[in-house]
């Protein structure tokens, strides 16, 4: 995948400046698949997950493409750093708030990028009900690492999801995978509407 050749493969940590560049020309490429010539990112929604260390490079790329960024991410922490350090333009933390904000921006045109503090999975199941269309869909989340911390089940809060870690490692392991089929379901429902979905090289 591009994610392998742009970063380093022996986990070696090196934030999101560095891949800012690949990241951006792969959404670039991913629009030049499902916009015909004449039409612009503009108002069109790249839906991801993750702002850690490398995937906080997601939604600075999306504004560089001009695209409407909906990045999902558990860690209150991690996604309030982003935003601080001015990686993510906006900071959204309730779902009826993001449906709002995000038909609003379809509407105008805009180009931003919006830290959703959530799990993506919700994300996905309620735009799909919402009737909102996502042109792009990916995911950075660490699934190199599924089952300590790299992806985290849905209904579940990010602070009972680390004591289960700790405490209850076989329970949360049956969480995420729940998810993940979640996850998986609802994505193939949006690629059915249309939806242009890539894994970005965590083998989703």
């Amino acid at each position: 995948t591009q994610y392998g050749q742009m970063t380093a493969g022996s986990f070696m940590y090196i934030g999101p400046q560095g891949i800012v560049h690949g990241t951006t020309i792969t959404v670039m490429n991913a629009f030049r698949k499902v916009l015909d010539k004449d039409q612009s990112p503009k108002g069109k929604i790249f839906l991801t997950a993750g702002l850690g260390g490398m995937s906080g490079a997601q939604p600075k790329a999306g504004n560089i493409a001009d695209c409407i960024t909906v990045c999902a991410e558990v860690n209150p922490k991690a996604a309030t750093k982003r935003h601080e350090q001015g990686w993510v333009d906006e900071l959204i933390d309730n779902m009826d708030a993001l449906i709002a904000r995000v038909k609003a921006a379809q509407t105008n045109e805009e180009v931003v990028s919006i830290a959703y503090i959530g799990n993506v999975v919700d994300v996905w199941e309620t735009f799909y009900d919402q009737e909102i269309f996502v042109h792009l869909g990916s995911d950075q989340t660490s699934l190199h690492n599924p089952w300590s911390g790299g992806y985290y089940p849905v209904d579940i809060s990010y602070e009972e999801s680390n004591r289960l870690i700790r405490e209850e490692p076989e329970l949360f392991k049956v969480k995420v995978q729940e998810t993940l089929r979640r996850h998986a379901a609802a994505v193939n429902k949006h690629a059915a509407r249309g939806t242009y979905f890539f894994d970005y090289g965590n083998a989703f």
